[in-house]
């Protein structure tokens, strides 16, 4: 079932924090293979189920998205206040959140799978009035999927009353780029059905930060953890949060 993650960190590497954020509609099941490779290396790891998620999309119709984004920005500042060091990473709408926190809070370092912060579809221009007349719509389904089908704790309807809120999420990311100065890196798919590329185009031009990093997955979909390419996204990411830690540790392994 849906939970939210914790893990206290062991050996050296517990003076590190990692926050991960989920994605939209989905739940703490869809980066938790991250975040139990990055506890083997020792790390202090949280993952936060966000309010409305990992339940019924009718509880997502009724939550807001300063929920989803206080959420996670209080699970990373409880991290944060038991490490020495902590970051912020997340998949999806996920990434915007942690572009979010990295906005108003000195992380040390931003990790992102295909971090969202557009839409494909034209009509979300126009979702704050669909919502009324359409209450729901099926979730994207991806056309070609590199990877068997997980049970990731995604839902089978999406309120659209909950995606107008995204679009205001993805709104206010984007309005504070220019704030988020931290390192970050980038995991991008070059098959995405879900996030547009103008994404990622944002990112590098608003970006407040000069040291960018962005890593290309060319075997994975939309969610990279569980796909193919998951095995660098682990590698690479621990790698990242080693290197920008003000006192690098020795990678360790349980």
């Amino acid at each position: 079932m849906p939970a939210a993650f914790s893990y206290p960190g062991h050996g050296r590497n517990a003076v590190i924090g990692i926050a991960i954020c989920h994605g939209f509609t989905g739940s703490p099941l869809s980066v938790m293979p991250w975040a139990l490779h990055l506890a083997e290396q020792g790390f202090a790891v949280t993952v936060p189920l966000l309010p409305g998620h990992g339940t019924d999309w009718r509880q997502l119709a009724r939550s807001g998205w300063r929920e989803w984004a206080g959420a996670f920005e209080t699970a990373y500042l409880e991290l944060a206040a038991r490490t020495d060091t902590c970051y912020v990473a997340g998949l999806s709408m996920g990434g915007a959140v942690a572009l979010r926190t990295a906005s108003r809070h000195q992380v040390a370092g931003v990790a992102m799978v295909n971090p969202g912060l557009s839409f494909y579809d034209p009509r979300i221009r126009i979702v704050g009035i669909l919502k009324y007349l359409q209450p729901t719509t099926l979730p994207i389904v991806e056309t070609n999927p590199t990877a068997a089908t997980t049970d990731d704790g995604d839902y089978t309807q999406t309120p659209l009353a909950a995606v107008h809120q995204l679009k205001k999420l993805f709104a206010a990311a984007r309005r504070h780029l220019p704030r988020v100065t931290a390192p970050v890196l980038v995991f991008k798919s070059a098959r995405d059905d879900v996030v547009p590329p103008s994404s990622l185009a944002m990112i590098r031009r608003r970006l407040g930060s000069a040291d960018l990093k962005v890593v290309p997955l060319p075997n994975s979909g939309h969610v990279a953890t569980l796909d193919n390419d998951a095995p660098l996204i682990f590698e690479l990411s621990s790698r990242f949060f080693h290197e920008h830690a003000p006192h690098r540790v020795s990678s360790e392994t349980s």
